[in-house]
């Protein structure tokens, strides 16, 4: 490993970040398929503790039945369970799925709102979620911290680690509002190819190994010491 951690200001950290995941991500696909923001909101629903990949898989089937408040009352609670088993937590997410519909339809005029406290008051819809709808459906700023914001930031050491919350204030405080829409999705798209929570490779992994938080460069490099000391008295 040529590079190490080099001693800058957070500032000039941040504006080296910003410019590395601008280089590997200039586009920043929404991850989850939608056609507007009540699909989006459900899809984001679904994706709590399951892959984008199969949620993906799976909104197709329920949206052909209900891609709308109107037609998603129409069905059972039951029935939005059997066809969201394979995206995890159906009794939880299909209980939340229509009773928010049902919500938008009383409460907003069929229409998802576009405010945080009128959606985090929806049942299964918590801060994250609702920060997911207003930034990728409306477009307001907001900085969604999921796994891997929250683990990317504390191994940067722009964060403590110590709550979403916390990494969340900090993200927003750290990097520019205007950018919040667009970076959030970025550092999850390079948390998920360069900087896994399991199988981390520092040599891959350029922005932790030039600006990383020096206690995680160590634990990984003792780490690495020590395999290669077994693999060398084997």
């Amino acid at each position: 490993m040529t590079d190490v951690a080099k001693p800058i200001s957070k500032k000039e950290k941040v504006d080296a970040i910003i410019q590395i995941l601008d280089e590997l991500y200039p586009e920043v696909p929404i991850p989850l398929d939608h056609k507007d923001p009540y699909t989006l909101l459900v899809a984001v629903l679904l994706s709590a503790q399951c892959t984008d990949e199969r949620v993906n898989q799976i909104t197709p089937k329920l949206f052909a039945r209900a891609d709308n408040p109107y037609d998603m009352v129409q069905m059972s609670i039951e029935e939005i369970k059997e066809i969201i088993k394979p995206c995890g937590l159906s009794p939880m997410k299909s209980n939340g799925i229509w009773h928010l519909s049902d919500m938008i339809i009383k409460q907003h005029n069929g229409d998802v709102p576009q405010d945080f406290a009128a959606l985090e008051a929806m049942p299964g819809v918590g801060h994250k979620t609702a920060s997911v709808v207003m930034a990728q459906a409306f477009g307001v700023p907001a900085f969604p911290v999921d796994t891997h914001i929250h683990r990317l930031m504390y191994r940067w050491g722009l964060s403590n680690g110590k709550s979403v919350e916390q990494t969340e204030r900090d993200a927003k405080r750290l990097f520019p509002k205007e950018r919040w829409n667009d970076l959030h999705l970025q550092i999850i798209y390079y948390g998920r190819e360069y900087c896994p929570a399991r199988g981390f490779d520092l040599d891959r992994c350029i922005i932790t190994r030039q600006f990383g938080r020096k206690s995680f460069i160590n634990e990984v490099q003792k780490a690495i010491h020590k395999k290669n000391k077994l693999i060398t008295k084997k």
